[in-house]
């Protein structure tokens, strides 16, 4: 295993969603030689659905993965460069650099770096899911609610986010049903009598105590119906054997799963970078630049790893231009001895 540094950067990004490569753009331009490691997720949850709709500048929408790979090409042309690589861990160390250590046991220095490594939307794992995922299954109801007009639709969970989803998909739907495996819902009061509210008015069906077991349908036609099991007394699948169980089939157009997300922030937890209770990096706030600055002077953090609440494309993108001019500043103040000194060490780590 590598345990000297095989190269030294100004900046070193992790993550290659919109929050990385809106860094990587800004960053290159400000000649502050971005090396992007690209995980096993390239391009971020974007690149799971087919088509965006709703980022400025494509009236007619863009597919996710196109997106990344024009931005990808745009940030490689003001000098960024995009490898693979999953970083395991980010160190501050004495002389001042962060040290990288990539999966593969390669050790990189840099001056700053930045955790972008975005959020993995949390799955059900049942039968036709990873095949229609992006196909009529979805974890974004902002993002794909519209491509759904007029249709029935699925929300699956219990929490803030599926009443929030379930709330939204109403000015489109034609009926939204409301999935929770047990009788109460974890969610905030305020959400569940807005749900409610829909409820009242026709627009939302509430199926408690029910659980998701297949989605049927296909990529070239989408979803055409699902399979749910309802126990009175919740968790249906753990009961599927019960007499009291019972199995059936609904007919709706997309699905929605909301029960959470789970931000890609493991190798930051032994690093001093501050996390809540749910592994999201705490950011200092407040007016003004140093928005994106951690607690650990020279790591910054941008996109999903930040952001819980709003998870777009656009909001994951500006966050991810405010921590290039963030570092920018950083790298500025930074003594040039200091940088120098660190770029010598990590040559003679060459040999």
């Amino acid at each position: 295993m590598t345990t000297e540094p095989v190269e030294h950067r100004r900046l070193i990004i992790a993550g290659t969603g919109i929050a990385g490569l809106s860094a990587a753009i800004y960053a290159g331009r400000a000649n502050n030689d971005p090396l992007v490691f690209e995980g096993d997720e390239p391009g971020g949850q974007l690149t799971l659905t087919t088509d965006v709709a709703n980022y400025p500048g494509f009236p007619e929408g863009i597919g996710g993965t196109e997106l990344v790979q024009q931005m990808k090409e745009q940030a490689t042309q003001f000098g960024a460069d995009i490898t693979h690589g999953v970083v395991e861990d980010a160190q501050k160390r004495e002389d001042g650099t962060i040290r990288v250590e990539l999966s593969n046991g390669d050790v990189y220095t840099a001056d700053a770096f930045l955790a972008a490594s975005g959020a993995s939307a949390r799955t059900l794992g049942v039968p036709g899911e990873d095949e229609l995922m992006g196909y009529g299954i979805s974890t974004c109801a902002t993002c794909d609610g519209a491509f759904f007009r007029g249709e029935d639709m699925l929300v699956v969970g219990g929490g803030d986010a599926a009443m929030e989803e379930a709330s939204f998909l109403t000015k489109f739907a034609d009926t939204v049903y409301l999935a929770h495996r047990r009788e109460n819902f974890r969610a905030e009061q305020y959400w569940v009598d807005r749900v409610q509210e829909h409820a009242d008015d026709g627009e939302i069906e509430i199926m408690r105590n029910t659980e998701l077991l297949e989605v049927h349908g296909s990529q070239e036609d989408g979803v055409d119906h699902v399979t749910l099991a309802r126990n009175e007394d919740g968790y249906p699948k753990d009961n599927l054997d019960d007499e009291d169980t019972e199995q059936f089939d609904l007919d709706v157009g997309a699905v929605f799963i909301a029960i959470g997300h789970t931000p890609n922030t493991e190798y930051l937890e032994d690093t001093g970078v501050e996390l809540d209770e749910t592994g999201y990096v705490e950011t200092q706030g407040g007016d003004g630049g140093g928005q994106t600055k951690t607690d650990v002077e020279g790591i910054f953090a941008a996109g999903d790893v930040v952001d819980h609440h709003y998870q777009q494309a656009i909001t994951a993108g500006g966050m991810g231009t405010k921590a290039a001019l963030d570092i920018d500043d950083y790298l500025e103040d930074l003594p040039e001895a200091e940088t120098a000194t660190a770029g010598t060490q990590a040559a003679e780590g060459d040999d």
